[in-house]
């Protein structure tokens, strides 16, 4: 694809952003919990990894080298990968209290897989072999 980097640069922006969006509500309690705000739960800061990954990925998308759209690839996974951890571990019933789904875990969960698959499609130029 031809703006896959740029898309990828977008939504990795994105996921930082979607960090500080709501992601659950427990009623019981009057919890809202974000990326980075989950006070009154046990959760710490979810969403940290989500950006340092996003930040790393953003850095190796704009990097024209072939390790770097490779490692990348891996960045990417990783990311989704912790953005699946943080739905089951943000979502999950305890005690018989569930919580509220937002938007934002749902939305961090699209996000991260875009990125991966902008990370399939790298836009580089490769010397031809004589």
């Amino acid at each position: 694809m031809k703006y896959s980097q740029i898309i990828g640069v977008v939504v990795a922006l994105a996921i930082i952003a979607n960090c500080f969006m709501p992601w659950s509500y427990v009623a019981s309690q009057q919890i809202t919990i974000t990326g980075l705000k989950a006070t009154g739960t046990s959760f710490g800061k979810p969403g940290l990894v989500n950006i340092v990954m996003s930040i790393v990925a953003i850095i190796f998308f704009l990097v024209p080298r072939i390790w770097s759209k490779r490692t990348n690839m891996f960045i990417a996974i990783f990311n989704f990968a912790w953005s699946i951890r943080n739905y089951i571990l943000v979502t999950s019933c305890y005690l018989g209290d569930c919580p509220e789904k937002r938007a934002g875990i749902y939305l961090l969960l699209i996000l991260s897989f875009v990125m991966f698959l902008m990370t399939l499609f790298p836009k580089i130029e490769l010397k031809g072999r004589d």
